[in-house]
């Protein structure tokens, strides 16, 4: 796969200062995560290096859900990087919530899709490489942050509606008491459901003066990195983050990059491709990629790819590799099974 800029993960100072508040520090962190004591005044690290990191904080305080918790109340606001800091100087929980979407494209290996429907506003916590899951750990700090924004801007204690983790996440009633709703484990995804009328809610720690110093320094930024990667790579990584269940929109993925769908549609026809091109190079990727999984059946897979009846994913799939999904998923996982696949 591609590298990109966005392989170079920055760590916030105040981060191994909330781990020593846990009673952790920063030096055995670094050595259960198998990296050199240099990585803790490392202003950035390799997205490698990150995950080793959570995954090492995680194996260390034992209960994922004790970690979640302490760490998220630990931190103190003031010490986030600009780009998380000017969340918390918004005018209202909505607009915070969209810059948190907005720059955490800066600082991946997560991103954030944010739905509004009904009384629910659902935030979705997806990974840039889909193939590479984060530890229990961060996904639960990202999904608690998101509520902690809230009550630190608003001044109340918000509750959440709901909260769905795909993995064992330790002392679920912890969470629960912390989420003020049930906790989920073992799902689909991984995300947070807010109640929707929680979003018009002011901030009292909203700052014009500070947002609009710190608003044009972080969208050039922004800018300047998704400058450094393609159009095309950009709408790809956002079709993946969108197209369970449906059909991207092509208007929609050029809001989320900031510009008009006919400016996109110009910069794709000058990198030679096209959104129809590219949805279905991501439909084909995701299907050879949930295949590989003999826990997925076919008509999920096709759900997941963004058709909306399997007979239709079918005949794409005939198109793309000249036999059934069924067929192909046998091949590949006997294939998988010879004892030379398995030694090579």
């Amino acid at each position: 796969m591609k590298s990109h800029d966005s392989d170079r993960i920055k760590i916030p100072p105040g981060f191994w200062a909330g781990l020593h508040q846990l009673g952790l520090t920063a030096h055995e962190v670094a050595r259960k995560a198998g990296l050199s004591f240099t990585v803790i005044n490392e202003p950035v690290v390799t997205s490698a290096e990150y995950i080793a990191i959570w995954q090492a904080f995680n194996d260390l305080m034992g209960d994922t859900a004790k970690g979640i918790i302490g760490l998220v109340q630990a931190f103190e606001s003031a010490q986030y990087p600009p780009a998380i800091l000017a969340t918390y100087h918004a005018r209202d929980y909505r607009d915070a919530l969209n810059r948190m979407a907005r720059y955490k494209q800066m600082c991946p290996p997560e991103s954030l899709r944010i739905t509004e429907r009904g009384e629910d506003c659902v935030i979705e916590l997806a990974w840039v490489q889909s193939e590479q899951a984060g530890p229990q750990i961060l996904v639960g700090i990202t999904l608690a942050c998101l509520l902690e924004l809230g009550r630190r801007g608003t001044g109340q204690p918000l509750k959440a509606r709901s909260v769905e983790f795909s993995s064992s996440m330790g002392d679920v009633q912890a969470l629960e008491a912390y989420f003020g709703c049930s906790v989920q484990t073992g799902t689909q995804c991984n995300c947070l459901t807010l109640n929707r009328s929680d979003l018009d809610l002011p901030f009292v720690s909203y700052n014009e003066e500070l947002l609009k110093i710190l608003t044009p320094a972080l969208d050039d930024s922004l800018d300047e990195q998704q400058r450094s990667r393609s159009t095309a790579d950009m709408v790809k990584w956002i079709m993946k983050r969108s197209l369970t269940g449906g059909r991207p929109d092509i208007q929609a993925i050029a809001k989320e990059l900031g510009m008009s769908g006919r400016t996109l549609q110009r910069r794709l026809t000058d990198e030679h491709t096209s959104f129809k091109h590219l949805l279905t190079q991501v439909r084909h990727e995701q299907a050879l990629e949930y295949l590989a999984d003999p826990e997925l059946d076919i008509k999920e897979v096709a759900f997941l790819v963004g058709y909306e009846d399997q007979n239709s994913f079918y005949r794409a799939f005939r198109l793309w590799e000249g036999e059934t999904p069924s067929n192909w998923r046998t091949e590949h996982l006997d294939a998988n099974s010879r004892p030379e696949a398995r030694m090579g």
